[in-house]
């Protein structure tokens, strides 16, 4: 019995991206946007453009035809990532004495400066918001450690050893 080579693997589960609800809201409410907001309206600069005549000198055909291209890549990556997301809502965590996704923790480094932190998918990390991507050293290092451990994260400078001080999960 031969192989068909075109077959491809099932999905696994370490294909699924994680996601809080928020984050897959944005990404949807991104994808409605370039293709009925966005991309018709470039469309429609395409089109005019194309009329004026010799598209190899005309600036607007070039660069909208560019634009329209970039559109379609972000929509068939948002499309290939909602479709292959698993959402996870923080507040129906269980075993909230622990850190999973979308817990926002609060750990001390070894200067004893505090610092908090939510873990959330990859997409929806923002440093300067407090989200961080669940699978950064930094998340990978808190996951199933509960308040009152010491884990070891791996930096540029070397290990460093963290203690979780608080952890909370959404209310609501």
């Amino acid at each position: 019995m031969s192989k068909n080579p075109t077959a491809k693997p099932p999905p696994s589960h370490a294909g699924a991206h994680y996601m809080t609800p928020q984050g897959h809201a944005v990404l949807e409410k991104e994808l409605y946007w370039l293709l009925h907001d966005e991309r018709p309206k470039i469309v429609d600069i395409v089109s005019w453009a194309a009329g004026n005549g010799d598209r190899s000198e005309n600036g607007d055909y070039i660069y909208n035809k560019k634009r329209l291209r970039e559109i379609d890549r972000r929509a068939r990556y948002l499309t290939k990532k909602l479709e292959n997301t698993k959402v996870v809502d923080p507040r129906q965590q269980q075993n909230l004495d622990r850190v999973y996704f979308g817990a926002t923790v609060i750990y001390a480094k070894e200067d004893d400066t505090e610092v908090s932190v939510t873990l959330v998918g990859v997409d929806e990390a923002d440093f300067d918001q407090g989200k961080i991507n669940w699978l950064s050293p930094v998340g990978k290092a808190l996951l199933k450690a509960e308040e009152g451990d010491t884990v070891k994260v791996r930096t540029d400078e070397g290990i460093e050893e963290v203690e979780v001080v608080e952890i909370s999960y959404p209310l609501d």
